[in-house]
């Protein structure tokens, strides 16, 4: 009896060992950055718009891993384990470079899990304006931002060069497009003038002319008199909308529209599919603006 016994128990130990090394081995290969892409190009971005870069730039010869997901902040947002096991893998950090918080918080520390891992700057060329690292919303610095990867890509890989300069210049000519499309449709606007909360658009605003009026101060929420003087200017220059990102509040923006008998409207600084995004946005403000 005590044999039998012995034996179903020893039975039951095996069985819960297998079990559990089966759980082990499909964590390990679940967590693999690399298994699934073997032979491409690891590239690491920080923000969703560096995706369609990465991947209109490397085609099928890359495989893009973003560090900040959709729906969280580069402002708050802390890497997990496996992005940073991703990170040790890749070739290329494709960095935006002009001062997003996620890099200035992070980028050393990543840097370290794989000190041969080719950096490429995304904001080498752009005039990047004092506290305001939103660059990619223009789609002339998405021009620059992509040929910077096209350079990086080609000096690591310079067999495929030709492919990455006609993947390059395919690009190139869909954003050349976007930007003569949004050039034409603020040619009639009869306002210049946008209320956003979080001043994302600063890039985007001066490449066409226009001007963002922010709710936020320096990163805070408004004063009870700051959104009384937002309110009173919106009233004398006939706005009628308040552009807001899905990162952050909406109460002010919701307590200004509603005072300007207004309406809130969500727009994407953050949005992965660009040209889409920029199409959508370029929309929503020529609509605003009249």
């Amino acid at each position: 009896m005590k044999d039998e016994e012995g034996v179903s128990r020893t039975g039951f130990i095996v069985v819960v060992v297998l079990v559990l090394l089966g759980f082990a081995l499909g964590a390990m290969l679940l967590s693999s950055p690399s298994e699934p892409d073997a032979g491409k190009i690891g590239i690491i971005v920080t923000i969703s718009p560096q995706v369609e870069f990465a991947e209109m730039v490397g085609g099928e010869r890359v495989n893009v891993t973003l560090m900040v997901p959709p729906g969280e902040s580069p402002h708050t947002y802390e890497p997990t384990p496996s992005q940073m096991q991703a990170v040790s893998g890749a070739e290329i950090y494709f960095k935006v470079g002009s001062g997003v918080e996620f890099e200035e918080m992070w980028l050393d520390e990543l840097l370290e899990m794989n000190p041969g891992i080719l950096v490429v700057d995304g904001s080498d060329g752009v005039d990047v304006m004092d506290m305001d690292p939103h660059i990619w919303l223009s789609p002339l610095n998405a021009k620059v931002m992509a040929n910077n990867l096209c350079l990086g890509l080609k000096d690591i890989d310079s067999g495929n060069s030709t492919a990455y300069d006609e993947n390059t210049a395919a690009y190139m000519d869909e954003l050349d497009d976007l930007d003569a499309y949004i050039r034409a449709e603020f040619a009639n606007a009869t306002s210049d003038k946008f209320m956003v909360y979080h001043p994302s658009w600063g890039y985007y605003a001066a490449e066409y002319g226009l001007e963002q009026i922010p709710v936020e101060e320096d990163g805070k929420e408004p004063t009870p008199q700051g959104i009384a003087n937002l309110i009173q200017q919106a009233q004398e220059e006939n706005i009628t909308a308040v552009f807001v990102s899905p990162q952050f509040s909406t109460d002010s923006a919701e307590a200004i529209a509603s005072q300007i008998g207004g309406e809130v409207i969500y727009v994407d600084p953050l949005a992965q599919d660009y040209l889409d995004n920029m199409d959508y946005v370029t929309n929503a403000l020529v609509g605003a603006l009249g």
